[in-house]
């Protein structure tokens, strides 16, 4: 996937070079680009907290007899919601900066997108309690 600068270069959008926040000095001037690099940070950082939940579930639930099964259910359901959720949420940052007007630079992204993470883990919590 490749996208256009406003100089006329090519930023390659492979997921190595997003997450290693190779493009130093440069910064995202469209949708996509904007949209792709935020849902990414997103993406990978919801995989890794489902994912140690998963194993905890996993280790702590070994012994019942459809735990198993309910860890897998459960850490599933919960990564699609957050996944989908994310691609709203991403989709409406990079809108709101391409309307402004803005750049992004890479930086931004990241924290936006482990920020939707950390958020989710926030509400979800506080939410559990409620129903205590």
């Amino acid at each position: 996937m490749k996208a256009e600068a406003g100089d006329n270069s090519m930023i390659n959008l492979s997921v190595q070079q997003v997450l290693s926040l190779w493009a130093h000095g440069t910064v995202l001037r469209s949708l996509t680009e904007m949209w792709y690099w935020v849902f990414l940070w997103a993406l990978f950082s919801s995989l890794f907290v489902h994912g140690a939940v998963g194993v905890l579930m996993f280790v702590m639930l070994q012994r019942h007899r459809q735990g198993r099964l309910i860890s897998v259910i459960v850490v599933s359901i919960g990564f699609l919601g957050s996944v989908s959720g994310a691609m709203i949420t991403s989709a409406a940052v990079a809108g709101i900066y391409r309307v402004a007007g803005k750049n992004m630079a890479p930086l931004e992204a990241l924290v936006f997108g482990v920020g939707q993470t950390v958020l989710t883990l926030i509400i979800s919590f506080s939410r559990i309690l409620a129903t205590l």
